[in-house]
């Protein structure tokens, strides 16, 4: 086997490297910086340029870390390396190994649909696809963002005409930018908690182009935020960092929107079915876009999505891994000092 899965990771033991490991290991290569699949304690990291800085400020400055190009070939020990564009957020990518004609392509979290922001997704050739499934479910099926975002200018404009704040959550890194790019500035002001400003200061100053925002400064007094956004992630939901915005409605944009109990636990007023995730279409149009004839699921809904792959004749199988999906989105946590 050209890659196997042990309790650190998908391992290629040719090359003795590790692809978005989740226990430390000597050499790493990863698809995107987000924190299930970008993980604290490798010796060496290896990954697209534009994830590098990201990484960075997520893992600190000190680690060894090396960026590469898209389509460039890194050979280690006769095992042929090259990362290729996801579309999941920006510098995530998909990993393919090639090794004496035989491929396998690593997809980290991918979406088909051009955001606008990320590199598109690619489709690549090979042998063996490993895949996640995070909604590797038939009632998961994306909208265009376009109507999404038509959804979201019309909920801001009208919370704006009745007097109100709209806040409106996403995962720090990924979501949050697209939802910046993608709204309509003109409405009004727009302002973000302390952790997704400090992400797009990083992205910011790697010539990336974001909308203008400002920092809610949990320390400003008499701040008027009626009519404007606030762009926040999930878990800043229920502290007492929410409750300056008053009068205000709350909306989040996810992926599990598409199911009622979320958003219903959440206890927000709306919900926008927005995620940086394949939905049920993409994941089969990427799989057999990609020519395999073996698949491997990952996260997600394997067990469901594999035997529907067996039975479109594919040899598929699930392995167990630390990755997390869009789940980061509701689980993720906040420093203390940014909120």
């Amino acid at each position: 086997m050209l890659l196997e899965f042990n309790e650190k990771g998908i391992y290629c033991a040719k090359a003795d490297v590790y692809i978005d490991p989740w226990k430390p290991v000597k050499r790493a290569l990863i698809t995107h910086a987000h924190a299930d699949h970008s993980r604290w304690g490798n010796d060496y990291y290896l990954a697209h340029q534009l994830s590098v800085p990201i990484i960075q400020h997520r893992l600190g400055n000190d680690i060894k870390i090396e960026g590469v190009e898209y389509g460039v070939a890194r050979t280690i020990n006769g095992v042929k390396f090259s990362f290729h564009p996801a579309g999941h957020i920006i510098g995530s990518s998909q990993i393919r190994v090639e090794y004496k004609g035989e491929v396998w392509v690593v997809s980290g979290d991918y979406k088909l649909e051009d955001d606008g922001f990320s590199t598109p997704y690619e489709s690549v050739k090979c042998h063996t696809f490993i895949t996640e499934c995070t909604f590797g479910l038939p009632v998961f099926k994306w909208k265009e963002q376009k109507e999404v975002f038509a959804e979201i200018n019309a909920w801001w404009n009208k919370n704006k005409e009745e007097g109100k704040a709209t806040i409106l959550t996403g995962y720090s890194l990924g979501k949050a930018q697209r939802l910046l790019q993608g709204i309509d500035p003109s409405i009004g002001k727009i302002y973000t908690h302390g952790a997704i400003e400090n992400t797009n200061e990083v992205i910011r100053k790697i010539g990336v182009k974001l909308n203008p925002t400002e920092y809610v400064d949990p320390d400003a007094k008499k701040v008027d935020y009626k009519g404007s956004l606030i762009i926040a992630p999930p878990s800043a939901l229920g502290t007492s960092w929410q409750k300056k915005f008053r009068p205000y409605e709350v909306g989040i944009a996810s992926g599990w929107m598409a199911m009622r109990g979320p958003r219903r636990r959440r206890a927000v007023d709306r919900g926008f079915i927005l995620s940086d995730h394949a939905d049920w279409d993409g994941l089969n149009k990427a799989i057999k876009a990609s020519g395999c004839e073996r698949v491997i699921t990952t996260h997600g809904y394997t067990s469901i999505f594999t035997q529907w792959l067996n039975e479109q004749g594919y040899d598929a199988r699930v392995e167990n891994t630390d990755f997390e999906g869009e789940l980061g989105e509701v689980n993720e946590t906040i420093n203390d000092s940014e909120s």
